[in-house]
Formats: C-alpha cells, structure tokens, sequence
C-alpha cells in the first residue's frame, strides 16, 4: 500500500509527537513522490486506487476511463493522528503545495497543545497485573535461561502467500531460550491460567483457552536490546493470536526495556517482576531498548478454540524451510488441570 523511498530516503516530518502528514496519490507520480520524500510526507498509493478513492480523489477521467500515465495526477495531503485517524485533509496538484498544507500543519501543532494538557487521554487498553508469576519462580526461569543460553530471535513476515521467519538486527535484537523442561512449561501454563485467565475474562470478555510459545526471552544492554514498533497477528501464519501477554521476570534489575503503544501515545508501561502486561496482538507496540543491565521476560500469546482452528487451517502458508514456524500449542486450562 505505502512506500517510504528506497533507502529509508522519505522520512516522517513530525509537526506534533503524535501526528504527521502524509500523501494520498491516485497514481504513481515520479514528481510528486520526489516533491514528497523531500519535504519528508510518507507517500500512499496502490490498492488499485481504493485508499486515494476513499479520501474522494479522482481515480477516473472524466468519462470514466482510468487515469493513464500522462493524465492529471490529483492528490491529497491528510493529517494523521497518532492513531492513524484521519484528522484533516487537503487535495492538492503536482504544484507546489506549502501553501495548500499550512492549515493542516497549523491544526496538528494545536493539537499537540491539547495533547499536552491534562485533557489528554495517554492510556493504551493494556491490563497491567501483578503477582502473576512469584519471584522464586522468575529466578527460577531466569536460571534456566542462563543455564542453556539463548539463540537469536526473529520476527514473522508475510511474502507472498506464506508467512517467513527473518533476522533483522535493525528491526529486533533479542535472545530467546525455549522452555523445553517439561515441569517448568506446565507451572508456568498452570499460573497463567489461574492468576491471569480470569482477569483477561473480566477485562477484555474473552476466555483464552489456548497458549503458544513457551520461552524466556533477553534484553541486554551490551547489545542494546530492543524490537521496533509491530503487530503480533499480520501474516496468515500468526492471524490466529489474540493477545500478547508479557510477564516480567526482573524488572527492578535494568533500566530501559519498557513496552510503548505508540498509537496511544508516548507512555511506557514495565509490570514489576512476576507481573504481567496483556494487550491485544492488533496493537502497534514496541520494546524500548535496554540502556543498563539485563531484561528477563516469559512471552506467550494467547488465544481460543475458534482461533485454534484457524490457526489450523493457515499451517499450509508456513514456510518451514526460511523458519516461518508457529510453536506448539496447548490447551490453556487442560494443562492446568493437570498440573
């Protein structure tokens, strides 16, 4: 749908820390893309013309025909909250268009001035508990993570039809260990679902009946630990999960580390050590990066029976060979029973 310029070359003007402004195109334009990249406007087009028709820019000619590589080029520039709403815009032409986007850059600095007051809602819809995990048991976690060591962890993308493993230490760098002892995956399992279970229930109405990915993951500051703003649930692989559950294993051991919903805000959220912080995988979020010492975490997703199924049917889109693997999964509350 969007494109940034190759090279990282179109960078986000930010005229408010939680809005900037960006260009609709109903066609390729290689003027206004450069006028574009320049000025530092993200540019958007593509989706056979159904985002620029949605903001009402021509996509026809007159009589109907689709607009040919020389025809007019009619765009738009839109101001974007941090949410990325559409808060104002503006059609424009391939001429110069500072004129055209005063009143729009105008509007997100007063914005960013109501934004500032006490007015201002900053809170994500995450639920931060507590005493989830006791702290004999993150140590215990913590042992066997140092105990076996960690391997490098990557990230999910969709390519094509199939979803694929990556390493990008730009993107993220951590270190993860699974949880291979057998004893530990089922405590872990078994207070997941009797100290966090019922309160995803009251919070979000949703039973999580389903659990996957059982690790201890490492932030370190020696690496400068971090992984950039995403969504958990984007490839067909990974559109069965619906919530991120992050439990703290250490928190008073480093400094930095803290999660962000940045379409929410700039607030960053840290559970104290055997709390946890649970959101849904549809929300931007990121990790912020270590500055000292070292951030010991359990991540699993949760999910239910009809997600199961999905998730199911969408093994055929894995593509094992490049590490595109979803991990095993478990029943939430049988293993718990039985622990």
């Amino acid at each position: 749908m969007g494109s940034r310029g190759r090279g990282g070359a179109c960078r986000v003007r930010r005229h408010a820390p939680d809005a900037f402004l960006c260009r609709v195109l109903a066609r390729r334009s290689r003027g206004l893309r450069h006028r574009s990249e320049s000025a530092g406007h993200p540019l958007f087009h593509g989706l056979r013309r159904r985002l620029a028709a949605k903001f009402g820019y021509t996509v026809t000619t007159a009589d109907g025909a689709p607009l040919t590589a020389d025809g007019p080029v009619e765009a738009g520039v839109v101001a974007l909250d941090r949410g990325l709403r559409c808060l104002q815009s503006v059609a424009v032409s391939e001429a110069d268009t500072a004129p055209a986007i005063a009143p729009l850059v105008e509007g997100i600095r007063r914005l960013a001035t109501w934004q500032a007051t006490a007015h201002s809602i900053n809170h994500a819809p995450v639920l931060v508990a507590e005493r989830v995990f006791e702290p004999s048991f993150c140590r215990a976690l913590i042992d066997y993570y140092n105990g076996r060591g960690g391997e490098d962890s990557g990230f999910m993308r969709q390519e094509g039809e199939y979803t694929v493993g990556k390493i990008d230490h730009s993107f993220k760098r951590r270190r993860d260990c699974q949880i291979e002892d057998t004893r530990l995956r089922e405590a872990a399992m078994t207070r997941v679902y009797r100290r966090l279970a019922p309160l995803i229930r009251r919070s979000f109405q949703f039973d999580p009946t389903r659990i996957e990915r059982h690790i201890v993951a490492r932030y370190d500051s020696t690496e400068g630990g971090f992984f950039k703003a995403h969504r958990d649930n984007t490839t067909k692989g990974t559109a069965h999960r619906r919530f991120v559950v992050t439990i703290n294993l250490n928190a008073q051991e480093y400094e930095g580390g803290d999660l962000r919903v940045p379409e929410f805000g700039q607030q960053a959220y840290r559970a104290p050590t055997g709390g946890a912080v649970v959101f849904s995988c549809s929300l931007l979020h990121e990790a912020l990066p270590v500055t000292k010492g070292t951030r010991y975490a359990y991540l699993p997703f949760l999910y239910g029976d009809t997600d199961a199924e999905l998730r199911e049917r969408n093994k055929a889109f894995l593509d094992k060979a490049s590490g595109g693997q979803v991990d095993v999964q478990a029943q939430l509350a049988g293993q718990a029973a039985e622990s």
